[in-house]
């Protein structure tokens, strides 16, 4: 039951994240739009006055709303972590003897160990196959992304090859994780000029392969996004 459980947390989880992701990029395509504030941009005009063309108290009040859904989309991120490192722990723990020695000859004993072992259960029937759909919806969700893509510029190349706002990055070249990761994406981009670049994204819970190709545009840099380390 312990790795049915934790499955069933993990994808609740998910689909609470997924609904705060969908609250954020709300937020980010008002803020974002033609003529907006942005996410950080001045509220203030040249002349230090508030500015006329927005509704200062209505930016302040979505930016506030938006830093919060990001703390709470960082907890649930960090919960759904912590459950798939104990349901892979659970994973590697041995069948006790008593589990491999019941049944008869011809039964469970004949059973493949590696299925057997997939996760601590007190029923072989609770047991999820490594090469199950179901395992490997959770196998594929234990690679965490490492950036967010908060904004992006329409008619840009990032948007043009398929990315979009709101985007969760989990490979970008040879980038997934570690240190420095806005300098090795920046490098990464450089260095691929010109070149399809690999992408792996999450996107409302699902994954997404995308081939990008840094290049010049009208707009600033190679891509025309910004990402936002997580």
């Amino acid at each position: 039951m312990v790795g049915t459980n934790l499955k069933a947390e993990i994808m609740s989880l998910m689909e609470k994240r997924s609904a705060l992701e969908a609250d954020m990029n709300a937020i980010i395509d008002r803020l974002c739009q033609s003529n907006g504030p942005g996410l950080s941009g001045n509220l203030v005009d040249s002349e230090g006055f508030p500015r006329t063309d927005i509704d200062i108290h209505l930016v302040r009040s979505e930016r506030r709303r938006l830093a919060e859904l990001r703390n709470d989309h960082k907890e649930i991120t960090e919960k759904i972590n912590e459950n798939i490192q104990l349901l892979h722990s659970a994973r590697l723990v041995p069948v006790p003897t008593s589990a491999k020695d019941s049944g008869d000859d011809g039964g469970s004993n004949n059973q493949n160990p590696s299925i057997l072992g997939t996760v601590q259960s007190a029923s072989f029937n609770n047991a999820v196959p490594r090469n199950s759909p179901a395992a490997m919806d959770v196998d594929v969700i234990i690679r965490r992304p490492f950036a967010v893509i908060d904004e992006i510029t329409d008619a840009s190349p990032a948007a043009e090859d398929g990315l979009q706002l709101g985007d969760q990055v989990l490979k970008f070249g040879t980038v997934e994780a570690g240190d420095n990761l806005l300098e090795r994406l920046a490098a990464e981009g450089r260095k691929n000029q010109g070149n399809a670049v690999p992408v792996v994204i999450m996107r409302q819970g699902g994954l997404i392969n995308l081939a990008v190709t840094p290049r010049p545009w009208q707009g600033r840099g190679l891509l025309g996004c910004h990402f936002r380390m997580l």
